[in-house]
């Protein structure tokens, strides 16, 4: 397969995160290119917890059902704790998730990173054949007025492409190239944990019929805990270690010795475990300086690496690539000045300093953290994308869950509809929601503008949840944040595309 010589926009690094990026790109229309130095999507669950938020994103991308397919059904979104397996005495709480549909359409849910890749990858594949390269790694870029040129080695050929493009993202995780070439530093603790990640399979299922959590924590000293895929045969041992002290190189190459490590954490000791292949990780809590530089930008863990207690690492990410998204295609479209993706920065790494916070804190009281559904739902963004650019009176996100009063910088709210939800109104521009027919007056110069707007007539009974009265109008971008809102349309038809240029940074 060819490359392309030139590219709107390449993405270095294949996780959610970037496959993520590579279906909401394509959803806008715009040309990319996606690779990834495996040789294809992962085989280890490593994350597992999808939170509300990335599901709403993933609903638009029409991949709810099939996502909800590959997970864990809910009545086994629990955290066990016991001294093993069979403990008699163990303690089964619940994960906070929504209490009903008043809140999301989409709830969160546990399925493992290699069956959500396995989703959107084959997505990803469908909608851009030629976009989505695997086995190919990035071995240097350079950057110039006119763009960035990316030298790119075919892993299986050993044969190397030179690609330009005009941005460049770096989804490509905690070890990123691209971040490192970019001279983007990192800031915050590394080492709080080191832990080796086991693969295998055992016949659990009707061991834990009983107690069928997501994740098992176990509360003897140095035993660590399992984490399951399915709940049956498939799962995750995680097995903390000390790096000055143990030789996890000769451990991850004795399969029998793991598998023994396994029987006693299980207190199984007849259990029939074959080891499929294992992985290490260290916990880290680092933020990069910057998420921009020039036109090379970060997202998912190349901007920020979290603690993995509370499930939000991943789920951050995700949100990243649905905020930047959009901006990429408005200024690869000429709809939006390049000071549109300074948002970007100016939006995403607030959230993440506080999520990073809010896991560090959860995991120095392990006995008592619970993963929360809807936190990532609370978001609420201060930037000039947002219309009045004012400080926002609260962090960025609320850790109690309580939602904000639907507001510019506020994700739009989930209300009810015949065919579903306000939220399927959203993309892939910008919608504008309001009960007054006067408004298309107003949406109808914006387009004629070439800034495309969608109205959507509401009743007005839905007007009230959106702290409108019934004249008023909400701009929703097609990240699903509320962008301006107004009480009632202006005399001059032009108040729209006037406000839409001021968001798009637009000359």
């Amino acid at each position: 397969m060819r490359f392309p010589a030139t590219t709107s926009v390449l993405i270095v690094g294949a996780g959610p995160v970037g496959l993520t990026l590579s279906l909401l790109l394509s959803g806008h229309g715009v040309d990319h290119l996606l690779v990834e130095a495996h040789p294809d999507t992962s085989r280890h669950p490593k994350a597992r917890g999808v939170s509300a938020r990335s599901m709403e994103v993933f609903r638009r991308c029409g991949l709810e059902p099939e996502i909800r397919r590959a997970g864990l059904p809910p009545s086994q979104v629990y955290f066990y704790r016991g001294r093993t397996l069979v403990d008699p005495d163990f303690v089964r709480t619940g994960v906070a998730v929504p209490d009903g549909p008043e809140r999301t359409p989409s709830p969160g849910l546990i399925c493992s990173q290699d069956a959500l890749e396995a989703v959107l990858a084959r997505s990803a594949r469908e909608l851009a054949p030629q976009a989505v390269r695997f086995a190919t790694r990035l071995v240097a870029y350079t950057e110039d007025a006119d763009g960035v040129e990316a030298v790119l080695e075919d892993r299986g050929s050993g044969e190397r492409h030179t690609v330009r493009a005009d941005r460049l993202i770096g989804c490509d995780g905690a070890s990123s190239t691209v971040r490192a070439a970019a001279g983007i530093a990192m800031a915050g603790p590394t080492g709080l944990g080191h832990f080796l990640g086991v693969r295998f399979e055992a016949p659990l299922g009707e061991v834990v019929a009983d107690r069928a959590s997501a994740s098992y924590f176990l509360t003897e000293p140095g035993r660590g805990g399992f984490l399951a895929v399915d709940n049956d045969r498939r799962w995750i041992y995680q097995h903390p270690y000390d790096p000055g002290r143990d030789d996890t190189t000769a451990l991850r190459a004795d399969h029998p010795r793991l598998a023994r490590l396994i029987r006693e954490a299980a207190g199984l000791p007849g259990l029939a475990v074959t080891v499929l292949d294992t992985t290490t990780w260290r916990m880290d809590a680092q933020l990069a300086d910057s998420y921009r530089k020039s036109r090379v930008l970060l997202a998912g863990d190349a901007a920020h690496v979290t603690p993995p207690t509370g499930g939000h690492g991943m789920n951050t990410g995700i949100g990243d690539a649905d905020n930047l998204a959009w901006k990429l295609a408005a200024v690869t479209a000429g709809t939006a000045g390049d000071a549109l993706l300074d948002s970007y920065e100016a939006e995403r790494r607030p959230v993440a300093r506080q999520v990073i916070d809010i896991s560090l804190a959860n995991s120095r009281a392990r006995t008592s953290y619970r993963m929360d559904d809807e936190l990532l739902l609370t978001a609420a963004y201060t930037s000039t994308a947002v219309l009045p650019a004012t400080p926002a009176p609260r962090p960025p996100l609320d850790p109690d869950g309580a939602h904000p009063d639907p507001a510019p910088g506020t994700r739009l709210p989930h209300l009810p509809l015949p065919t579903g939800s306000t939220l399927d109104l959203v993309g892939p521009g910008f919608a504008l929601l309001t009960a007054d027919a006067a408004w298309q007056r107003h949406a109808d110069t914006a387009t004629a503008a070439g800034l495309p707007v969608t109205l959507h007539l509401l009743p007005a009974d839905l007007t009230r949840p959106l702290t409108l009265p019934p004249t008023g109008a909400t701009l929703v971008r097609p990240d699903g944040h509320i962008a301006w809102q107004a009480p009632h349309p202006a005399a001059e038809a032009t108040q729209l595309l006037d406000v839409l240029r001021q968001i798009l940074a637009r000359p």
